[in-house]
């Protein structure tokens, strides 16, 4: 048969999978396919937040027919997600047509400076996590008539930093990898499995909270800073060359609630916006998706000219765009 298959551009019926599925672009993916007619079974480390994604899928759903399920799941943990492939057959049968590999945290900024636990999570999470939902769940795409699996990656899968001074290491390295894994998929899939299609999202500056909840998560909680967190914060500063030594433990609470509060807020693609680009894109056939438009501009400077990813002159035509406000780290 030739390769690619059809685009898949109806979801009505089908069964889709969505890692990440309580918050951000996760949540927004589910309450979309749910929208479009599709069954959804979601995982998260918190069933807080998904059972609120369950009341607003079941809430868009285009029908009573619609079928969601919710399941805590960590995927960076193998097993847990063996588990969760069990579930879904069990919900809603042996075979489905939509992976989405979505679930992220972010953190783990430094190789030589940082916590080596933080970054071997983010990394885990990050890449293993991907891998670990392609190898729980290829046996259900394998038994689908056709299947699609979304990954996603990041502008950080392109360009592996948060400006000259933002190492970003860890969460760069995962999502460089997550792009090589499913490029390489590409013809994986043409040998190997040729009803199965793949492609690669890296979005940009999305408004999600997975900022916040990389902070909850490694004792930052942007709400509640304790003094060691400030500490470590204050430390960080100084390595960039910042004097804040006039600033009081307040002032920097004060910095870090007001930065989430910009990441979640004031973001050029809302978490709704990147999942309908993403849905759109399956629809269309594409295998590389650029969300946002600081992605489809970091990726064209990045083609432009490679060698000054790294520099001064980069960012200042990134400020002069206007992309990514005070989450450059100058």
């Amino acid at each position: 048969m030739s390769y690619p298959p059809p685009p898949i551009t109806d979801f009505n019926g089908l069964v889709a999978v969505v890692t990440g599925g309580g918050t951000g672009m996760g949540r927004e993916l589910v309450r979309q396919l749910a929208a479009a007619g599709a069954d959804v079974a979601m995982c998260d480390v918190s069933l807080e937040h998904m059972d609120e994604t369950f009341e607003l899928a079941r809430a868009d759903a285009a029908n009573d027919d619609v079928t969601v399920s919710a399941f805590v799941a960590d995927v960076a943990d193998e097993a847990a997600m063996l588990e969760f492939a069990d579930h879904v057959r069990s919900e809603h049968g042996d075979a489905i047509h939509l992976l989405f590999n979505n679930a992220g945290i972010g953190g783990g900024g430094s190789l030589v400076a940082g916590d080596r636990a933080e970054w071997d999570r983010v990394f885990g999470v990050c890449f293993t996590g991907v891998l670990n939902g392609m190898r729980a769940f290829l046996p259900l795409l394998t038994n689908a008539d056709r299947g699609h699996v979304v990954n996603t990656s990041s502008i950080n899968g392109l360009w592996a930093c948060l400006g000259p001074l933002g190492a970003h290491t860890a969460y760069s390295a995962a999502k460089f990898g997550v792009r090589g894994l499913t490029e390489a998929l590409q013809v994986d899939f043409r040998v190997n499995a040729p009803h199965l299609t793949v492609s690669c999202v890296m979005p940009g500056h999305i408004g999600t909270l997975i900022a916040r909840n990389s902070g909850v998560e490694f004792g930052r909680d942007p709400k509640n800073l304790n003094d060691e967190a400030v500490a470590e914060i204050r430390e960080l500063v100084a390595r960039r060359g910042i004097d804040v030594s006039a600033a009081s433990d307040e002032d920097i609470r004060n910095l870090m609630q007001l930065r989430v509060e910009s990441f979640e807020n004031d973001a050029p693609t809302t978490a709704a916006g990147a999942a309908t680009i993403i849905l759109d894109a399956v629809k269309a056939g594409e295998w590389r998706v650029l969300v946002g438009p600081d992605a489809h501009d970091i990726d064209r400077l990045l083609r432009e000219r490679p060698t000054e990813a790294y520099t001064d002159g980069f960012m200042d035509e990134l400020d002069a765009m206007g992309h990514f406000g005070g989450l450059i780290q100058r």
